[in-house]
């Protein structure tokens, strides 16, 4: 990619609609069981809006003796159905996209919180440019991740060398990426030159 010459964003938009579900289903949720598996008792978990962070709050429902902080709003419905576990609700204003609080309100929920990991989803991962998103840009991810001691990206092989309109973490700030075992070498080699910890399950 020479600077200067016009990236293709075409084939990018076509994964826009509301059928990322089907697109990587069982990656999605070997994804999210390797991520829930990182979970012990008496933890403090992080988990940003999206559907693979989706996937691991239902696999989080069935622990106990952990907190789980989130603003999704149907992570947050799903974990609420366990009385074992904590469950904290980030306050905020609600984007509808996502079903998700964001906004100062939410931000400053945050303060103060020191949180053993964080899951993140995205739209995008490239070595370059870290996690980047189709949806407007926000700041909230970038207040979680401090207040998390270790963030794992959460993104199945098709995320790779897509960029979204927006980043929601530089690479620097992610400590692990878990991915599905079709990422190519090309790929992992990039990965592996910026010092990430990669899982591939």
């Amino acid at each position: 990619h020479t600077p200067g010459s016009p990236r293709s964003e075409g084939d990018n938009q076509e994964l826009m609609r509301a059928d990322r579900y089907p697109l990587a289903s069982d990656p999605k949720k070997r994804i999210a069981q390797a991520a829930a598996a990182m979970v012990e008792e008496g933890m403090t978990i992080i988990l940003d809006s999206g559907s693979t962070t989706l996937l691991i709050a239902e696999a989080l429902a069935r622990k106990s003796n952990i907190t789980v902080i989130t603003n999704s709003l149907p992570a947050a419905f799903t974990l609420s159905e366990n009385k074992d576990l904590t469950l904290v609700v980030c306050g905020g204003t609600v984007r509808h996209k996502t079903h998700s609080m964001h906004g100062t309100i939410a931000e400053r929920s945050l303060h103060g919180i020191s949180a053993d990991l964080m899951f993140v989803g995205a739209d995008g991962i490239d070595a370059t440019n870290g996690i980047t998103t189709f949806n407007e840009g926000y700041s909230i991810s970038g207040v979680m991740a401090a207040a998390a001691h270790k963030v794992i990206a959460v993104l199945d092989a098709t995320k790779f060398n897509r960029r979204g309109f927006n980043q929601v973490l530089p690479m620097d700030k992610i400590d692990c990426v878990i991915t599905d075992d079709t990422i190519s070498k090309q790929d992992k080699a990039a990965l592996a030159k910026t010092g990430v910890e990669l899982m591939i399950v």
